[in-house]
């Protein structure tokens, strides 16, 4: 069930971006979130991207307070997050609105490719 997970280093600008590969889910609980910032914080890293599809679904009902959780931990921490995905496929009033609100401050953003995301963080 563990799916192991590749940490790539990306350096842009002089910056320092890890961007987690994995097969599986990375994210199921607000632990994981919390575990994997401070993996990653101490490993000196404060920028980091994750693929949706290995974020658990639950993540993305607001509902359940997961989300705000981990994101105001990685806001704490001063450590920047994008999440790279179809978004399209969220299509609640309030996960749309969190998405926009959060891609607005451009600490956590959402974003469609690596690419933008590299664009983003650096």
């Amino acid at each position: 069930m563990n799916n192991p997970i590749q940490t790539i280093t990306h350096e842009v600008n002089h910056i320092k971006i890890a961007e987690l590969v994995s097969d599986g889910l990375i994210i199921q609980s607000s632990e994981d979130g919390l575990n994997l910032l401070g993996d990653l914080y101490y490993q000196g890293f404060d920028k980091i991207i994750i693929h949706e599809h290995n974020i658990s679904p639950d993540f993305f009902d607001l509902k359940n307070g997961m989300a705000g959780e981990i994101l105001q931990k990685f806001s704490n921490y001063r450590v920047s997050l994008a999440i790279v995905g179809d978004l399209s496929t969220y299509t609640g009033k309030s996960i749309k609105d969190f998405i926009f609100e959060s891609n607005k401050t451009g600490h956590i953003n959402f974003v469609a490719s690596l690419s933008e995301a590299l664009v983003k963080l650096s």
